[in-house]
């Protein structure tokens, strides 16, 4: 096989897992410091090419997601269909992002059996004026 061919047979392969060439284009690369503070990399929750593909394509995903972007061809079509849940996942990148979406949320956190976790409830500021008000009121109608 000549270096061409194999070049362009990579090409195609790399296209037909990523969605075409011109899907999730973004001119920023993706990070998220607040849950992945170490980058998509040194996690350990995603494989080396997911962590390239969502850190090249992971803006571009965001945007759809967010809506502020819209999406300019069939893939990027599809991926607003799973994302408003009328599709399954089934592309690498809508696989990706459903697999970002799921870690972004933090582990589940399990407690010690018999432990009760109640949330903080404000706390309720009692006046003491009026309690020296009524003690006075008593004190004159003696």
């Amino acid at each position: 096989m000549s270096q061409q061919s194999f070049v362009n047979a990579k090409q195609a392969i790399e296209a037909q897992a990523n969605g075409s060439s011109d899907s999730f284009r973004s001119t920023k690369r993706f990070y998220d410091d607040a849950n992945f503070p170490k980058g998509f990399k040194r996690c350990g929750d995603f494989t080396s090419k997911e962590a390239d593909l969502l850190e090249q394509h992971g803006q571009a995903m965001k945007n759809l997601a967010d809506a502020t972007q819209l999406p300019c061809n069939v893939d990027e079509d599809q991926f607003v269909q799973v994302l408003q849940g009328k599709m399954a996942p089934s592309t690498p990148m809508e696989l990706l992002w459903a697999k970002y979406c799921r870690l972004a949320k933090g582990k589940p956190f399990y407690a010690v059996v018999g432990t009760v976790h109640t949330p903080t409830s404000p706390k309720v500021e009692i006046e003491f004026d009026d309690v020296e008000d009524d003690s006075a009121d008593n004190d004159e109608s003696e």
